[in-house]
């Protein structure tokens, strides 16, 4: 099992940006599929962004294309959300999710084993 620690989150305004950091312990970080999602109020948990194991591959939710970037850096065991031009239903407390098994990216928070215990975004109209 990986620990992982989200940081980063916080109150911006309409338009503006965040980074947000998932700091992962425990395991050996490469040799995991890391991924980011989001629980709004009231919705359901929903995917955002994965990354691949070496970090070659991503994938994202098509709402977030162009506008949110997945990394990471396997020598520091994190890996990032850069969240640019953000808008109020980006609210949400954002969650990273890591995986072993499994080669490429995972979409689906099913797939995903270990979770953080999440960071809060609020955008501001």
């Amino acid at each position: 099992q990986v620990q992982l620690v989200e940081s980063g989150g916080g109150l911006v305004q309409a338009g503006g940006s965040l980074t947000l950091s998932c700091a992962a312990s425990g395991r050996t970080f490469s040799d995991y599929t890391m991924g980011w999602f989001r629980q709004a109020p009231g919705k359901e948990r929903e995917f955002v962004a994965a990354i691949s194991k070496s970090g070659s591959m991503t994938d994202y939710t098509d709402s977030m294309k162009g506008r949110f970037t997945i990394s990471r850096d396997n020598a520091k065991n994190t890996v990032f959300l850069q969240m640019n031009d953000l808008k109020p239903e980006d609210t949400a407390v954002y969650y990273c999710a890591a995986e072993s098994y499994g080669l490429g990216v995972l979409i689906n928070e099913n797939e995903y084993h270990d979770w953080g215990q999440g960071t809060q975004v609020t955008v501001s109209s």
